[in-house]
């Protein structure tokens, strides 16, 4: 709670709109009460107003504070409609279809963000990753000069001795599912940035192994030892001062004294805040395993590399995990400009 309760500080004194696609989810309304009554800013419902009431009534939770948006009755239906077709009309889609797509929650809620009628979208609890992506990465995109989209899981955990005062920033655990050489440095470059955003110190980034600095021999290490070197590359050009060292297995990347066995000259081993796997499997399993065994608090996934912020929750989020997303999401968009120069600056279609 130390690390989200500094996150719920910042976002009180710059509040921002937050969209949920999922409005009638028990665990949203629950989040999107905290989020109003801690002044964090104005959450947004998507769904037929009867059944979100309905829904909120069941629960006891007040909607007062709380805007609620039903997609087909809604004023900008039209205008949205015209932005998705500008979006879409080089793979043949008609208005009719584009129309039936943009009553869809989560299309709606990423255009509401791309045309700046909220500042931040968090959904997922009810979806598959696809349905959650798709939307924003057809209407959001990616950010200006940034070629990989991906994600990132924050998890506290009790023992503060671990990564920065217990935070760890993991990633990719949702979106890339084999990364290659470029992938993974673009990843451990956005990771590290992000958490120099959210936590204000110095990212110590570590690229994951089976093999600690030539203990096995395989060609996908390589991969590993070459992504660390470019990731280091283009943090340099960017002006990000991270330490970045690979490869590096998960004892060495966390605890002390292993990091002294293994590698003692280096600047990340046992001290690592920021840990980077090396495909999705390891990452999800990874992520999961974390979460459950260890009781960590998980927020994510935080997705990279939008032009807009927006995170994707696990279908096993609580509502304490979708108020802290979605303040972390809010946090993003104060300064988001910071994290990806230039993004937020078109409209779809533009």
């Amino acid at each position: 709670m130390r690390f989200i309760g500094g996150v719920i500080e910042k976002l009180q004194r710059h509040p921002k709109r937050v969209v949920f696609p999922e409005g009638t989810e028990p665990r949203v309304l629950q989040a999107a009460r905290q989020f109003h009554s801690l002044r964090l800013g104005a959450p947004i419902l998507l769904g037929e107003r009867p059944r979100v009431k309905a829904a909120a009534e069941r629960l006891n939770v007040s909607l007062e504070g709380i805007r609620i948006i039903h997609p087909p009755e809604s004023d900008e239906l039209d205008a949205f409609v015209q932005r998705f077709l500008l979006l879409r009309r080089s793979k043949g889609v008609q208005e009719p279809e584009a129309r039936e797509t943009m009553i869809k929650p989560n299309y709606f809620g990423a255009m509401m963000v791309a045309m700046h009628q909220a500042d931040g979208l968090v959904s997922g609890t009810n979806e598959i990753t696809g349905s959650v992506l798709r939307p924003l990465f057809q209407i959001i995109k990616v950010a200006p000069q940034t070629p990989t989209a991906s994600s990132c899981m924050i998890m506290e955990v009790e023992n503060s001795r671990f990564g920065e005062d217990g935070v760890l920033f993991m990633a990719d655990c949702g979106v890339i599912p084999d990364p290659t050489v470029d992938q993974l440095a673009d990843i451990a470059v956005a990771t590290a940035r992000l958490a120099r955003h959210l936590l204000n110190v110095r990212p110590r980034v570590a690229l994951l192994s089976y093999s600690t600095k030539g203990s096995a021999t395989h060609p996908s290490i390589g991969r590993i030892q070459a992504a660390t070197a470019l990731a280091a590359q283009r943090a340099r050009l960017k002006g990000l001062e991270a330490e970045f060292d690979g490869e590096l297995q998960l004892d060495a990347a966390l605890d002390v004294e292993i990091a002294q066995r293994k590698v003692p000259d280096s600047p990340v081993a046992g001290r690592a805040n920021v840990l980077i796997y090396p495909d999705l499997n390891s990452g999800n399993i990874g992520s999961k395993l974390l979460r459950h065994v260890a009781r960590a608090h998980a927020y994510g996934q935080i997705l990279l590399g939008l032009d807009r912020p927006a995170a994707d929750v696990s279908r096993g989020s609580n509502a304490h995990d979708i108020l802290g997303v979605a303040a972390i999401v809010g946090v993003q968009a104060i300064d988001y400009h910071l994290l990806y120069p230039g993004a937020g600056t078109r409209l779809p279609g533009e």
